[in-house]
């Protein structure tokens, strides 16, 4: 790949973050993991244009000095370059460094893409693409019955365990029922649900009222909480004057009524910040952590946004600041 050389990964600059368990999975990861959905993606999120490969290598060795060790990618992510990214990047870590990484894709089951049959071709696919002997956790992306009938697709699923290629199973963007009947199927092969992934933040509480969250609680599986920071808008990144460059502009989060919506809670986020002496981004992501049974993913693009996140491990919300969070954010606690 002509990505950047690799010479040095800086070594951890503070006490290891806390881990946790991944369901009844083997996999034991840090609690705060990296989505990398920007990391090769140029459609959504410009890459080459707004970032590039430099800042991705600066991203991932800034999450590696921080403890950071579970990177979260999928197919879909740069039609195929973002495994490729994060394989190349896993590879380095371990053979030049003897640093090890958790790594997560997942399976999209694109419509006439072949069914649960298929899913051997496309899982081999993206071992190649990343380079690598197995895949830590292999999701779905999401439920579709009609392309991939749930049972069917954990059996294919539980097969790659047997067979070596895979250690956990998770799933992505799955209802509370869909959960259950994939646990279920994977019960009968001896399989754990290791996770289901989500959109989870507090602009985004659809987990508590859907049942999803208090499902996963009762299964013992692991919500994943993709996009906890609302792609920058918790970070204050965004406001009427200030908007994401297109197509991210045109996502509905991106409306000038949701972005002014937002602002009373971004305002919230910066008082707390300010008094902690961190960013608003590491008050949201700690909201996130106060929760059990709940890894957050959060993006970054480059090693300052890496660092920026990372500082959340080391912050302790109080009882009356996770309460006046949850308050300022009440609207956003509606089923989807």
């Amino acid at each position: 790949m002509s990505e950047p050389p690799r010479d040095a990964v800086p070594p951890r600059t503070s006490m290891a973050p806390p881990r946790v368990r991944l369901g009844q999975s083997p996999l034991e990861v840090a609690a705060l993991g990296v989505g990398c959905w920007a990391w090769g993606d140029k459609r959504y999120w410009r890459y080459e244009e707004d970032h590039g490969p430099r800042d991705v290598v600066d991203a991932f060795d800034a999450c590696l000095a921080a403890g950071l060790d579970f990177f979260d990618t999928a197919e879909a992510y740069g039609a195929g370059k973002g495994e490729k990214l994060v394989g190349w990047l896993a590879r380095a870590a371990r053979e030049k460094h003897g640093r090890e990484v958790v790594v997560a894709t997942k399976y999209a089951p694109v419509a006439r893409r072949g069914g649960p049959a298929a899913i051997p071709k496309g899982l081999a696919g993206s071992l190649k693409r990343m380079g690598l002997p197995r895949i830590d956790l292999y999701q779905l992306h999401w439920a579709d019955r009609d392309e991939v009938p749930i049972p069917a697709t954990m059996d294919a699923f539980a097969d790659a365990v047997d067979a070596g290629l895979v250690r956990a199973v998770g799933v992505s963007n799955f209802r509370a029922g869909e959960m259950r009947e994939a646990h279920a199927a994977l019960a009968r092969r001896g399989v754990p649900l290791a996770t289901n992934q989500v959109h989870y933040s507090l602009l985004h509480r659809a987990p508590e009222a859907d049942g999803v969250l208090d499902a996963c609680r009762e299964l013992g599986v692991t919500l994943l909480a993709y996009s906890p920071l609302e792609q920058g808008l918790l970070c204050g990144t965004y406001d009427a004057e200030r908007r994401p460059p297109p197509p991210r502009s045109e996502a509905a989060w991106f409306s000038p009524a949701n972005v002014a919506a937002a602002q009373p809670v971004v305002a919230a986020l910066r008082a707390m910040a300010a008094r902690h002496g961190v960013d608003a981004a590491a008050v949201a992501l700690a909201w996130l952590l106060a929760k059990p049974g709940v890894v957050p993913l959060a993006g970054a693009k480059t090693g300052a946004q890496a660092t920026r996140n990372a500082k959340a491990l080391a912050l302790a919300l109080g009882d009356d600041e996770i309460a006046a969070l949850d308050q300022v954010t009440e609207p956003w606690r509606v089923a989807r």
